[in-house]
């Protein structure tokens, strides 16, 4: 089943199994998912993710990462995608905002690659701003 908006659906799919507490999601993988993996695993957003080789195509496996409270909570409050595939929405380094005063990361593409709006600001490039993540 193909998509027209494979970032809002990763983001939907860790939302979802994240409020029903799954250990794990799993999802198609792409060179964008696996970067946008990447930097919720750098910043601490989730435990882990692998490769997995399939038949057809490969997976991305993303285990979740929940609090040790009482009740598990997920590290991740919310997502929000903010480029859409009908409104793309850019912007130049000293625009990226900053989410949820700092609690959050936004997740910017940029011509150096994929990377957090603290790193797009840090090497002063700026770019399509994907999503936030808190």
């Amino acid at each position: 089943m193909s998509t027209t908006d494979p970032i809002a659906d990763m983001l939907t799919r860790i939302r979802n199994a994240s409020l029903v507490q799954h250990p794990h999601v799993a999802m198609p993988t792409s060179k964008m998912r696996q970067a946008i993996a990447i930097l919720l695993k750098e910043e601490g957003f989730i435990q882990d993710y692998e490769i997995l080789p399939g038949k057809i195509n490969s997976v991305l496996l993303i285990r979740l990462k929940y609090t040790p409270e009482r009740r598990p909570k997920a590290v991740i409050g919310g997502v929000q995608r903010i480029s859409k595939p009908g409104k793309r929405v850019y912007c130049t380094t000293d625009k990226i905002p900053n989410v949820r005063s700092g609690l959050g990361i936004s997740i910017v593409s940029t011509p150096k690659g994929v990377m957090t709006g603290s790193q797009a600001r840090r090497k002063h490039v700026g770019g399509e701003i994907l999503c936030y993540v808190w």
